[in-house]
């Protein structure tokens, strides 16, 4: 089986490779010539090989919080943040995204990537990597800079498809970029962390059945939501609601106001960007005459959900624990 390869690292880089790591307690060994040493690692379905990287251009928050989170900052040459997302001060890892270049606030492209001299890119499919703009895994393999896609974007990925549940899309991220920068204790290590938090809200969840949750994205003709591939399924239902457009095996997927009103959701859960603030969506619920009569719109159930809790990112953890928190309030009211 022929694997995608990188061009390798020079003796010299090579050297420095190896003491960074040292530094930040990850533990790897060069080969006998002196060039870095490699790990094969899945990128969806397809085994590559992989380099440490060291100048890396991560694609939204979520890319930058998995590296961030894993203590690799010294790898993270810049980030990319378009204007939907919420700004970097008001993230737990404010302080890395003060060390690294605000590159853009541009849909992900080619030319962007090149003139950063990029040698790794994050990012997932169709969300950042894009066939229609030609910046595509296959493209950055013909520039030698190697890439790396969200687990949880892989179900539609051409070619070389993979599904996992939203939240096993995460901790197969942070396992496989451990591999990628030979930090794997420290990844195992987020991993349990969030697996015993995930678990300990599964504990409370409340008992009998699974409240109807709706999540609005957006749209008016008709609503943009969450399917069972995107991470507010597993928030809603691992907090022991039930989405109720997770039966749809899609991502984000768009669908009728028709649906919506036979569902009857007790809650809507808005997806807040920053430049589309959640109260016009509220706003928009209430004035639709569609929408109006939702026993979510009229006992005001609504839970704004903060867009960097709800792409795949290790702050889907806190957006769990806070809706879980909301939800048990929610069934505990007469």
């Amino acid at each position: 089986m022929h694997f995608p390869r990188y061009t390798s690292l020079s003796a010299a880089t090579a050297a420095v490779v190896a003491l960074t790591l040292s530094a930040c307690g990850a533990e790897t060994e060069t080969a006998a010539d002196g060039e870095a040493q490699t790990s094969t690692v899945n990128r969806c379905g397809e085994p590559v090989e992989y380099t440490v990287p060291q100048r890396a251009v991560v694609y939204e928050g979520g890319s930058a919080d998995k590296l961030f989170a894993l203590g690799l900052v010294d790898h993270v040459h810049g980030y990319v943040m378009p204007p939907a997302n919420p700004p970097v001060e008001e993230s737990p890892w404010a302080a890395d995204y003060e060390q690294v270049e605000f590159l853009s606030d541009d849909l992900l492209n080619r030319e962007l990537v090149v003139d950063a001299n990029a040698d790794f890119v994050v990012a997932g499919w169709n969300s950042g990597f894009s066939d229609s703009r030609g910046i595509t895994p296959e493209i950055l393999d013909t520039l030698d800079i190697q890439s790396f896609m969200h687990a949880e974007s892989c179900f539609n990925y051409p070619g070389f498809p993979e599904q996992h549940t939203p939240f096993d899309g995460l901790y197969t991220d942070l396992e496989r970029l451990g591999q990628i920068f030979g930090v794997e204790d420290r990844a195992a290590d987020l991993v349990a962390e969030y697996k015993e938090r995930v678990a300990a809200v599964q504990d409370q969840a409340p008992d009998g059945d699974p409240v109807k949750v709706f999540l609005y994205d957006f749209g008016t003709a008709k609503p943009f939501t969450a399917a069972s591939q995107v991470p507010p399924n597993d928030i809603i239902r691992f907090a022991g609601g039930v989405n109720i457009f997770g039966d749809v095996e899609a991502r984000w997927t768009e669908t009728s106001w028709e649906s919506v009103v036979e569902a009857e959701p007790e809650i809507i859960i808005i997806l807040e960007y920053n430049d589309q603030p959640a109260q016009e969506k509220i706003d928009f619920l209430k004035e639709n005459p569609t929408t109006a009569t939702l026993p979510a719109v009229v006992n005001d159930e609504f839970y704004i959900l903060d867009y960097n809790e709800a792409i795949s990112s290790p702050r889907n953890i806190d957006g769990l624990e806070k809706f879980a928190e909301y939800l048990r309030e929610y069934v505990a009211t007469p």
